[in-house]
C-alpha cells in the first residue's frame, strides 16, 4: 500500500488517540459517518476543505496526515526485517506499519542501526584482540607493569624491619610504577575506544593509506583523465602524515595509474555493457593480466560498475597490504581469518583464477561473489624464491537472507565471534557460547 493512500489510516489512529467516536467526528466536520468510516479504511481519497476540517477536528496540522513515510525509514524497517530473518514479518504492510505508528517505527528503525554498529564495533575489536601488534605491546606493558608493583609491594609486605634507605628506594619505585600503569592503562583505553570509523589512525602506516583511499572513494578523476601523477597525488595527501604510509600509497597509486592507462574509464564502461563483469573476458579484451583486471574493477565508480565492490591484497605470507570493505562482507584488518579463504587459495595455486560463492554468517548474513587470483610481483628467476601477491574482488551478490544459496561457502567473521555449529577448521571457541560453540577441529 503507498504511503500517499494511507490518510484514512492516520486519521483513524488520530481519533482513536483522542478518544473521540466516529459519529461525533463526522458530525464535527459535517459528513455522514458511513463516509467518514470509507475514509478511515482509505477507501475514499480526501483533500481541499474535507482534510483542512478533519485536520483542524483533530488538532493535528494537514500536512501530517498526508505526507508519506520517508523512503529512508522504510528501507531501514526492511533490512531489519530482513537481517532478523522473520518469516513471519509482513514486509507488503511495511508502509502501513510505518505510516500509522511512525513513533515506533524510528525506535525499531534506530534500534536495528545501534546493533549493527555495536556488531561491527565487535568484530573490529575481536580482530585486534587477536592480532594486532600495537595492542599486544600495550597488554604487554600494561602487564609488566602490574608484575612490578607486585613484586615491589611484596617485598614491602614482608614482616621484619627494612633499611629506611631501601624503604625509601622501593615506595619510589612503586610510585614511578603505579604511574607508570596509569599512563599505559589510558592509552590502551583510547586505543581500544578508537573505532575504524575514527578519523585518527593511530599513526599506523597502513591505516592512513586506507584513510587516504577511503576519502576520495577509491576514485582519483586526476589520474584517469591524467591531468596529474601519482606522486603528485601523494603530496597533496593531507592523511599521510608517515613516510611509510607516503611510500605505501605510492606504489598502490603507481599501480591505479597504470591500470587506469591501459583500461581508460569510458571504454572499459562499454565493455562492462557488453561483457558484463567478467574478469577474464574483460582480461582478454585490454590484453592484461587478471589482477589487473580485478583491481581496476574494485576502483570503478559504483554507477559505472552497476553495484558496490570490495577488494583485498595480500602478499604470500597473508599479510593484508589493502583493503577497500564493501556492505555485507566482513573484511579483517589482519590475516589468516575465514572469509578470506578464497584469497588464500589463490596463493596455493598461483596464476589460477578462482571463483567463489560465499555466505557470512552472522545476523546479516549475505553472499557474495568473488573473484581471486595471484600472480608473481617479480620477474621469475631460478636463484630466488618468487615474490608472490593475491588479490581478491568481492561483490555483494544479494540481501541477507536465511540460508546460503546452493553451492557457496559459509565463512565467519573469526572463529572468536562466529556462530556456526560443526566448523572442521575452527581454530579457538567462539566468545558466543549461547549461540553454539561445538565443533571445534582441527585446521
Amino acid at each position: 500500500m503507498g504511503s500517499d493512500s494511507l490518510t484514512g489510516s492516520r486519521i483513524r489512529e488520530r481519533r482513536l488517540m483522542l478518544g473521540l467516536r466516529q459519529a461525533d467526528l463526522a458530525r464535527e466536520v459535517d459528513i455522514s459517518a458511513s463516509y467518514l468510516n470509507l475514509i478511515e479504511h482509505n477507501r475514499r481519497r480526501i483533500g481541499g476543505k474535507l482534510l483542512v476540517a478533519l485536520a483542524q477536528a483533530l488538532g493535528v496540522e494537514p500536512s501530517l496526515l498526508t505526507e508519506g513515510v520517508k523512503a529512508a525509514l522504510v528501507t531501514a524497517l526492511r533490512e531489519a526485517a530482513a537481517d532478523a530473518r522473520a518469516p513471519a514479518a509482513e514486509l507488503d504492510r511495511v508502509d502501513e506499519f510505518a505510516g500509522r505508528f511512525p513513533g515506533w517505527a524510528e525506535v525499531l528503525a534506530e534500534t536495528h542501526g545501534r546493533i549493527g554498529a555495536l556488531e561491527r564495533t565487535v568484530r573490529s575489536l575481536s580482530d585486534r584482540l587477536t592480532h594486532d601488534p600495537h595492542l599486544a605491546a600495550s597488554l604487554h606493558e600494561v602487564l609488566s607493569t602490574a608484575a612490578a608493583i607486585r613484586s615491589t609491594a611484596a617485598i614491602l609486605a614482608e614482616p621484619g624491619e627494612l633499611a629506611a634507605e631501601w624503604r625509601d628506594r622501593f615506595h619510589r619505585n612503586l610510585d614511578e610504577d603505579a604511574q607508570r600503569l596509569a599512563d599505559s592503562s589510558r592509552a590502551l583505553v583510547r586505543f581500544l575506544d578508537d573505532s575504524d570509523q575514527s578519523a585518527e589512525r593511530r599513526g599506523i602506516p597502513q591505516e592512513e593509506v586506507e584513510a587516504f583511499f577511503a576519502a576520495r572513494g577509491f576514485h582519483f578523476p586526476e589520474l584517469e583523465e591524467r591531468h596529474g601523477s601519482a606522486s603528485e597525488s601523494v603530496a597533496r595527501a593531507v592523511e599521510l602524515d608517515s613516510r611509510a604510509a607516503r611510500k605505501i600509497a605510492a606504489a598502490a597509486l603507481a599501480d591505479y595509474e597504470s591500470d587506469a592507462r591501459d583500461m581508460p574509464l569510458a571504454v572499459l564502461a562499454e565493455a562492462l555493457g557488453r561483457l558484463g563483469i567478467q574478469p577474464g573476458a574483460l582480461a582478454r579484451e585490454f590484453g592484461v593480466e587478471v589482477h589487473r583486471v580485478l583491481r581496476r574493477l574494485a576502483a570503478l565508480p559504483e554507477e559505472v560498475l552497476g553495484q558496490p565492490s570490495g577488494l583485498v591484497v595480500c602478499d604470500a605470507s597473508g599479510s593484508i597490504l589493502f583493503r577497500k570493505p564493501v556492505a555485507g562482507f566482513t573484511l579483517p584488518r589482519f590475516g589468516a581469518s575465514c572469509p578470506l579463504w578464497p584469497l588464500f587459495t589463490a596463493l596455493s595455486q598461483p596464476g589460477v583464477p578462482i571463483r567463489r560463492e560465499v555466505h557470512q554468517q552472522g545476523r546479516a548474513a549475505r553472499d557474495s561473489l568473488c573473484y581471486a587470483i595471484s600472480w608473481a610481483a617479480e620477474p621469475l628467476r631460478f636463484d630466488s624464491d618468487p615474490v608472490l601477491r593475491a588479490v581478491m574482488l568481492i561483490l555483494p551478490a544479494r540481501q541477507p537472507e536465511a540460508g546460503a544459496a546452493p553451492g557457496s561457502r559459509a565463512v565467519g567473521a573469526s572463529c572468536r565471534i562466529c556462530t556456526r555449529q560443526g566448523c572442521d577448521a575452527r581454530r579457538e571457541p567462539s566468545i558466543l557460547r549461547e549461540e553454539g560453540t561445538e565443533g571445534l577441529g582441527n585446521r
